[in-house]
């Protein structure tokens, strides 16, 4: 059992680094293309010695960026990154820059640092899956214009910012060269910061294509061992594997797959063997990171059903941004809670015609999902303002006898008002209506169970927690639930 584990482990290893070589070996070619233009244009009289130069400094670059890349955000890493990528990026543009010139080397090294904090601001180091997967070539050929049209400008803002910096700051080497001399040199350092910086804009792209492609986590159909264990890789690459890691991102895409289409049915029908393990296992590592979030999030802003801390939340002035700087790192993670919700609901949904022998429901797994998703959401919704009460049974009738609670009472505090307008408050929109379509899908699966359940008053029973919640109540999440049962629930 150990040598199968280990030798699963170095096969997922090997998914990583062969990534890695894949891209090394690509982004050499097209930076070859790009530098010998330039060298050709620039002057055909340069040494084959400053073409070496300019290739070693695209390979620190890649090599910069795959080190620093990762589909995890993290406010911690941002920091770090801040001056990891100037003393990367930095060296790497002063040595292609002064390939060409021994002029153009300190020029490169403020492109470098310029580059640094545009990549760090806008969060670029953070890998963003594609929501359809195409294959690599097309990814690549359709991100082209966009790279190049943002190398051009980055190339006028670093040319201008540049200039001035020269003009204003006297340097040993700053002479004033003739006229003619002063053109011809403005251009040749236009058209080397130009070709620099789209050589990195489309290593970046080539980067995000290779390493956020889809990885098959399963042994050959038709092997032995996908007879036996379809799903060992897979669940070796979910809970052996740092949380942070590509690898395990990688695993929640492949298994989210899955889940969701009917291409691999084989691999998901191995979810359901007779012990009931294997499922207990991905529902437990797709609940993890939801109930991270249910935690966080109540943890910041109170708990709806503790009084004390919402009042002393009311309280704060209208311009505290505490719970934004506490929980903005939690809702930018938006991709993983997307796979894992749409993971639970579709196993769970497909449980009902696939689950031959009842493992979802006796492993308590259903109730599980169902609690959990609707904490989430809870708790989601009032990070964005919404204020969660409790209603009297007589208020809650609805058709055909049906039991709903309003969960909005109108009032938003200021604070939330002010997230409205910001980025946050759209990521808390989007993992809301995730959460929704999540629920909703479930819904739809078992609705003639859930009403029978609403009918007989076992609901709650059959579908919610008997402990306390992640967040809220078991009357709230019950109240919820009613409103997603009576597609009432926006």
């Amino acid at each position: 059992m150990s040598g199968s584990g280990s030798g699963s482990r170095r096969r997922l290893e090997l998914v990583v680094k062969n990534r890695l070589a894949s891209y090394l070996i690509w982004q050499s070619m097209h930076s070859s293309i790009i530098f010998i233009c330039l060298l050709s244009i620039c002057s055909p009289h340069y040494p084959f010695g400053a073409f070496i130069l300019l290739s070693s400094s695209q390979l620190l670059f890649s090599a910069a960026l795959s080190f620093m890349a990762s589909p995890h955000p993290n406010l911690h890493r941002r920091i770090s990154l801040s001056l990891s990528l100037s003393l990367l990026f930095a060296p790497a543009a002063a040595l292609s820059l002064s390939s060409l010139s021994p002029r153009l080397g300190f020029r490169g090294f403020l492109l470098g640092s310029l580059f640094a904090f545009h990549y760090v601001f806008n969060r670029r180091w953070l890998l963003r899956f594609p929501i359809i997967q195409r294959s690599p070539f097309f990814s690549f050929k359709m991100g082209l214009p966009s790279a190049a049209a943002r190398a051009f400008k980055l190339s006028i803002v670093a040319f201008v910012f540049s200039g001035i910096f020269f003009h204003l700051v006297p340097l040993p080497f700053n002479s004033s060269p003739p006229t003619t001399s002063f053109f011809s040199d403005q251009i040749t350092s236009f058209a080397a910061t130009f070709a620099l910086f789209l050589s990195w804009e489309f290593s970046h792209h080539l980067h995000s294509v290779l390493h956020t492609k889809r990885s098959i986590f399963a042994p050959p159909k038709g092997s032995a061992a996908a007879e036996t264990n379809p799903s060992e890789h897979l669940l070796s690459a979910l809970e052996d594997t740092n949380p942070t890691s590509l690898l395990r991102y990688l695993a929640y895409l492949d298994l989210c797959m899955v889940c969701e289409n009917n291409v691999d049915n084989w691999r998901r029908a191995g979810f359901f063997e007779e012990t009931g393990e294997t499922y207990k296992r991905v529902i437990a590592v797709c609940l993890k990171p939801l109930e991270h979030l249910a935690t966080k999030l109540g943890d910041g802003l109170g708990n709806s059903v503790d009084k004390a801390t919402q009042l002393s939340n009311q309280l704060l002035p209208p311009t505290e941004a505490r719970p934004d700087l506490k929980n903005v790192e939690e809702l930018h993670n938006f991709q993983l809670y997307a796979w894992c919700s749409r993971t639970v609901a579709s196993l769970t949904a497909c449980s009902r015609k696939e689950d031959k022998f009842g493992v979802a429901q006796l492993s308590g797994s259903n109730v599980a999902v169902v609690s959990t998703l609707l904490s989430c959401l809870l708790a989601v919704e009032n990070f964005m303002g919404k204020k969660t009460n409790l209603q009297s049974p007589n208020q809650m009738l609805g058709p055909a006898g049906i039991k709903w609670a309003t969960v909005n009472s109108g009032r938003v505090d200021v604070a939330a008002g002010k997230r409205r307008s910001g980025p946050v408050n759209s990521k808390a929109y989007a993992i809301a209506d995730v959460l929704k379509t999540s629920i909703y899908q479930i819904v739809s699966a078992f609705q003639d169970e859930m009403l029978a359940g609403a009918k007989a008053s076992l609901l709650d029973k059959d579908w919610v927690t008997s402990g306390k919640p992640l967040f809220g109540t078991r009357e709230m999440l019950t109240q919820k639930l009613r409103l997603f049962l009576d597609f009432r629930a926006t």
